[in-house]
């Protein structure tokens, strides 16, 4: 275990820790700088050392000329910016690599999660938990189809994986660094951090909190974009949906032994008022042309997921690194050497 509440509360020695907070950004011109005040309010309230991570996924507003600004204005704040966009989860993950810290924390720029809450999340974590993530009580400023997704997606998912995500979850929480040591160095490509997170075990504990609406902005998740995310996080921690699609087989075939029981009877028994003809016919053709369509569906995502996988493509393409000059100058950053 790390010792880290007598060096974080500012013990005699000069050892503190170092705490990192990783923004994923994507369009986010019109809430960075509130973001960056609170944040740095926050930070200025513990003893703890840190830095704080930009990641710019691609975006096509204003938002990297504000971040070049923030970092200029103060040298704790560095910027990670793509060559275009990679998805949230990609974000996360360069924020990651880039981070020092002792401990890193996630959180989105939109400040639905709130920074203050950040504060607990260390004394969770000088207390002696690797992973402390925040758990939504309460949800405002969401549509009840939202709301209504996120919780049947993760009792879905639970319910077909072996791996237990807490419910009401996000990406929002902080992370010991043995525990984002461990994380980065799973390979995968389609990648879903919460459960990854989850999946890894160490000690983990949750905090309450209520979520507020967006400070500003509209969301970037469509509803494409979120059954693509509810895909990935099924597919990549289970593997029952292919199970399913044998079952599924079973029931198809069922149905038509049945189906040829009841023709065979009527042939015999010539039984009167069956209706004859094209409808019946057709209608078991379109059954189970779908019941085949859906199970090379589901065999075809995980196919596609192991055609991703052996391309070995990076998980990202950096455009520009801002404000890592100056840490870069107190050290040679060992973490940094192979960037996927």
């Amino acid at each position: 275990m790390r010792p880290r509440g007598p060096l974080a509360r500012g013990s005699s020695t000069d050892i503190r820790l170092l705490l990192s907070v990783v923004v994923p950004c994507f369009n986010e011109e019109q809430a960075l700088q509130v973001t960056s005040t609170q944040l740095l309010t926050v930070a200025s309230r513990t003893s703890l050392r840190f830095e704080i991570i930009y990641v710019d996924d691609g975006s096509t507003d204003s938002t990297p000329e504000i971040l070049r600004e923030l970092a200029r204005q103060d040298e704790r704040v560095r910027v990670v910016r793509f060559s275009r966009n990679f998805g949230h989860q990609m974000a996360i993950t360069a924020g990651l690599e880039h981070a020092n810290g002792d401990a890193v924390v996630v959180i989105d720029a939109d400040l639905q999660d709130p920074p203050e809450l950040i504060l607990e999340f260390v004394q969770k974590w000088m207390d002696g938990y690797d992973v402390v993530y925040g758990v939504r009580a309460e949800r405002e400023g969401e549509t009840a189809f939202k709301r209504w997704s996120a919780m049947f997606f993760y009792r879905c998912i639970n319910g077909l994986s072996d791996t237990r995500i807490p419910l009401d979850t996000g990406d929002f929480r902080l992370i010991d660094r043995c525990v984002v040591d461990a994380l980065l160095a799973m390979p995968e490509r389609d990648r879903f951090v919460r459960g990854m997170v989850s999946w890894l075990g160490f000690s983990q504990v949750a905090v309450p909190f209520r979520r507020v609406a967006r400070k500003a902005g509209v969301t970037k998740y469509s509803v494409f974009k979120m059954l693509r995310f509810a895909m990935d996080g099924i597919f990549s921690f289970s593997i029952v949906p292919l199970r399913l699609a044998t079952w599924t087989g079973f029931a198809a075939s069922a149905l038509a032994v049945f189906g040829i029981l009841i023709a065979v009877l009527e042939w015999i028994f010539d039984v009167p008022g069956l209706v004859k003809g094209w409808t019946s016919m057709v209608t078991a053709i379109l059954f189970i042309g779908g019941v085949q369509l859906i199970c090379i569906g589901i065999i075809g995502e995980y196919v596609g997921r192991i055609y991703g996988e052996s391309k070995r493509r990076p998980l990202y393409v950096l455009r520009e690194r801002i404000g890592f000059e100056s840490r870069d100058a107190k050290g040679p950053d060992q973490r940094l050497t192979a960037m996927k």
